[in-house]
């Protein structure tokens, strides 16, 4: 394992917040576009493509299976290229799958994903993402947005710092490489629902 930064965040241009009214509308037009062809399976790769990979297969009523394959170890990259850890299922064999991941950016794990799907015996694949940098739109046969910005994802924004929300450190470090602080109206302005019910440790 070597550590490294394969992310080019000094290339972004500009900043692209991302709702999650936003995400919905994305996965809707995906599904939209996706239809005509009636996939039969959706491979979702961990972990950002378990929210539209998931959230697709429910519209689409059809089964999803998750595949990971990361740079990442306990959320920090690692690798230079993918590791795998989970690859995809027998249940695809000679069925229509849909490759679903949150972003291209070079397209390496797409291609990954799909060539380990054809030799487990797809009988035809199709990938698509939320989002492709200009570097990775030659890859997905389906694309919601194409942008060169810092997408602000709703799911990874923010974490929990002793307590209280904060924005994630690998956003933060990537809106100062274009000379961006970040501030709190860069945070999710939803109202946090207290849970019915918690164990007092």
């Amino acid at each position: 394992m070597m550590a490294t930064d394969p992310y080019d965040y000094d290339a972004r241009q500009g900043i692209r917040p991302i709702s999650w009214m936003d995400f919905h509308g994305l996965c809707k037009g995906l599904v939209q576009a996706v239809a005509s062809w009636q996939p039969e399976i959706i491979l979702a790769v961990s972990r950002a493509g378990y929210y539209p990979g998931t959230l697709m297969a429910h519209i689409l009523r059809i089964e999803v299976y998750p595949v990971r394959l990361s740079r990442r170890v306990r959320d920090v990259v690692a690798y230079r290229q993918p590791q795998w850890s989970i690859r995809p299922p027998e249940a695809i064999k000679g069925k229509r799958v849909l490759v679903v991941d949150e972003i291209s950016s070079t397209g390496e794990t797409l291609q990954m994903v799909k060539a380990e799907a054809e030799k487990t015996g797809a009988g035809e694949v199709r990938t698509a993402v939320l989002y492709a940098h200009t570097k990775g739109a030659e890859t997905p046969d389906y694309i919601g947005v194409i942008s060169d910005g810092l997408i602000l994802n709703p799911w990874d924004r923010e974490i929990l710092v002793d307590g209280q929300f904060r924005m994630h450190p690998e956003y933060v470090g990537a809106l100062r490489e274009q000379g961006l602080e970040s501030d709190k109206a860069m945070l999710l302005q939803i109202d946090i629902f207290q849970p019915v019910k918690k164990r007092i440790d």
